[in-house]
């Protein structure tokens, strides 16, 4: 497993963490690395490109002259896509540029790209993003003591309203959180700076030989057994005397 310091926002050494292979040590995949790249800048594109048509574009429906005896070519509107000003033919529609791809596409293009900035040594760990101010120059100052040069991406864990509100002014600063992280944004900005926290959770959602969770068995209990008779409920119950039958009178004296 790779070993990487942790340090502070003075940059000082603070300890060290230990990465799991399979995230930030897998084997770099450049076709990953491209296709997750394409399907994010895609789904980004707006699509609301739109040309006029032949039935869109302003003029008269009437027949500019007749249709025969006059030499010339024939014609049935002055918005044919022949003319000048007529309509555009097979011109750009409003549509969707965005389109579904393999969530373990994805996932392998992360764990390529996180395994690029280590290898590279451009990933730097943090202990943590707690800045006492909102302020964008006190923020730029601490980017400055964690080898900030060109641009960077920020990962942190949690709502962080302070580094939420210094960040979003800073060209080529941009936060994201842990489980909206793209390969095409950490490929894109020069350093990477994570949060122990956001390490956590990034080793928790990519690490692909995590073992489930197993769901403990549960004993059986076994069926209660049956009560005892009480003597009152053994002895049989008594028989009831049979009433003597009334004879019946006859008509005979």
């Amino acid at each position: 497993m790779p070993v990487v310091d942790v340090v502070n926002l003075d940059g000082k050494k603070v300890g060290e963490v230990e990465l799991a292979d399979a995230v930030f040590g897998a084997k770099v995949n450049p076709h990953l690395l491209h296709e997750a790249s394409r399907w994010y800048l895609n789904g980004l594109r707006r699509g609301t490109h739109k040309v006029k048509e032949k039935s869109e574009v302003s003029g008269a429906g009437r027949k500019l002259w007749k249709q025969k005896g006059t030499g010339r070519a024939r014609v049935g509107s002055i918005r044919s896509p022949l003319w000048r000003h007529g309509g555009t033919v097979h011109g750009p529609r409003p549509r969707s540029y965005s389109y579904a791809m393999p969530k373990k596409m994805l996932l392998g293009a992360l764990r390529s790209a996180l395994s690029a900035k280590l290898a590279d040594e451009k990933l730097t760990i943090v202990d943590g993003w707690a800045l006492q101010s909102h302020k964008t120059q006190s923020l730029l100052a601490t980017l400055g003591k964690l080898s900030f040069t060109k641009s960077a991406l920020l990962v942190s864990h949690g709502e962080n309203r302070n580094l939420e509100l210094a960040s979003r002014n800073l060209e080529g600063v941009k936060l994201s959180a842990p489980n909206a992280l793209q390969p095409y944004e950490v490929l894109k900005h020069d350093r990477l700076l994570l949060s122990k926290d956001a390490v956590a959770r990034l080793v928790r959602s990519l690490d692909p030989e995590k073992t489930p969770i197993a769901v403990p068995d549960v004993e059986t209990i076994a069926a209660a057994p049956a009560k005892k008779e009480t003597a009152a409920a053994k002895k049989p119950a008594a028989k009831k005397a049979a009433k003597p039958t009334a004879k019946k009178k006859t008509g005979k004296g």
